[in-house]
């Protein structure tokens, strides 16, 4: 499957290596426009409706993200391109969106490229796209979302409604406040480094718990979670769970 994209960057030379790099590694990436300026940008995605967009985040006058909130229905899937800025990466991962660290690595080109065209064929853009643009207009913890791939397809939830995730043999068991656990086909550790900056603590290898549902601590390491679940943490997590439950 071949699709086209349009490239967004402000800086020249970012610009004319992503171009190379397509070319020389993407064949299946048809390249209809490319632009320094992101306004223009916008009115290329509005007037060629690609399919797929690389768009760099740090901008003058217009970020990557303020361009996205100005687009209706971003039906596009979209590669974010960024240099080490933890807060956007954080916000795209949550929302399963691509994103690449300058400079860009070749093989996490394509195989950030090769997930998009997927993401194509699956048709699940628009909904990430909205859901980014919300989260990053939501201050707290509580109304944020994160998408958690299953074997249906995505998932959009609210990360309070977590209780804890609990991994078994590669695949992960979702335990929410007022509805039945849902399995994921990603690892609890995919988990883990997603929320790694969020209210979430991996007590156990297999234990990924929301600390804000922590009923109790027991002396002899257990935790009672607020669905009831007794759940071990492990003796080598132990002290740096319980310098996290007195700060």
């Amino acid at each position: 499957m071949t699709v086209n994209a349009i490239l967004i960057d402000d800086e020249r030379k970012a610009l004319a290596i992503l171009k190379n790099k397509l070319e020389r590694l993407c064949p299946n990436v048809s390249i209809v426009a490319e632009t320094q300026d992101p306004k223009e940008g916008l009115e290329l995605i509005q007037k060629l409706k690609p399919q797929l967009v690389f768009l760099d985040i740090a901008m003058p006058k217009m970020s990557g993200f303020d361009l996205l909130a100005e687009i209706k229905d971003p039906d596009f899937e979209i590669i974010f391109a960024t240099a080490f800025d933890n807060y956007a990466i954080e916000a795209i991962k949550h929302c399963a969106i691509g994103y690449l660290v300058k400079p860009v690595d070749n093989k996490d080109l394509v195989e950030t490229v090769n997930k998009a065209i997927q993401n194509i064929i699956d048709k699940s853009a628009l909904k990430k796209n909205k859901l980014l643009i919300e989260n990053l207009g939501v201050q707290t913890f509580q109304n944020k979302k994160i998408v958690i791939p299953s074997h249906e397809g995505l998932e959009f939830v609210k990360m309070s409604d977590i209780i804890h995730f609990e991994g078994d043999n590669g695949y992960t068991l979702i335990h929410f406040i007022k509805r039945k656990p849902i399995l994921s086909s990603y690892s609890i550790g995919y988990f883990n480094k997603l929320l790694e900056n969020q209210s979430f603590y991996l007590i156990h290898k297999s234990y990924l718990i929301n600390l804000s549902h922590i009923e109790k601590y027991l002396n002899e390491g257990y935790v009672i979670l607020t669905n009831d679940h007794k759940l071990s943490v492990s003796r080598n997590r132990r002290s740096g769970f319980l310098n996290i439950l007195k700060n």
